[in-house]
């Protein structure tokens, strides 16, 4: 088939894919937000970073899904021009945290490039393996590193829940046309 004839397919006009055309087309898919955290290996309180802490990340991702049940995995994709990529590059474990409608601030400052993420959200602690764990989540997955898959500007990152927290009930916290949203009722008057 030509460019013409793929392109004038039924009801649909398919044009060729470019960059802002996808950015558009991908902003039409509601997503699940989560914000994924690490905490690179070595830099535990006795190998502290210029701040005197261990070098903590964590970044906002609609990208998670699940991959397979036996054995259970899921997955998330990080860019490798993130603030973020250092750490994650190395880390052995990280923490998915499925927000809820509540925690649209944790999705922003998680979101928010050039700040220290863990100082501008307090709402964490320490987990095992020293990950950091966000409060409030409505679900949790502690999770081990079993691939990293480089794919175009980004890497897909395929892990094992190891534990899992029911965190707190409620409706999540969904992306869709560049903003947040929830699937649940709108707030009352």
């Amino acid at each position: 088939m030509t460019t013409v004839e793929w392109s004038r397919q039924g009801d649909a006009d398919l044009l060729p894919v470019d960059r802002d055309l996808f950015r558009t087309l991908l902003r039409r898919q509601a997503a699940t937000v989560t914000v994924v955290t690490a905490v690179a290996p070595g830099t535990a309180p006795a190998h502290p970073d210029a701040s005197g802490g261990p070098v903590r990340a964590g970044f906002t991702a609609t990208s998670f899904t699940s991959v397979s049940l036996d054995p259970p995995l899921v997955s998330f994709c990080l860019g490798t021009a993130s603030s973020s990529w250092p750490v994650f590059a190395r880390v052995e474990h990280v923490a998915v945290h499925l927000l809820g409608a509540h925690q649209r601030e944790a999705a922003r400052v998680f979101a928010t490039g050039g700040i220290d993420r863990f100082a501008a959200y307090p709402h964490w602690t320490p987990g095992p393996f020293d990950v950091p764990l966000l409060t409030g989540a409505l679900a949790l997955l502690l999770c081990r590193v079993v691939h990293r898959v480089p794919v175009g500007d980004h890497t897909l990152f395929v892990v094992e829940p190891l534990a899992l927290g029911g965190g707190e009930d409620g409706d999540p916290l969904v992306h869709h046309r560049g903003g947040y949203t929830t699937t649940g009722p709108p707030p009352g008057p």
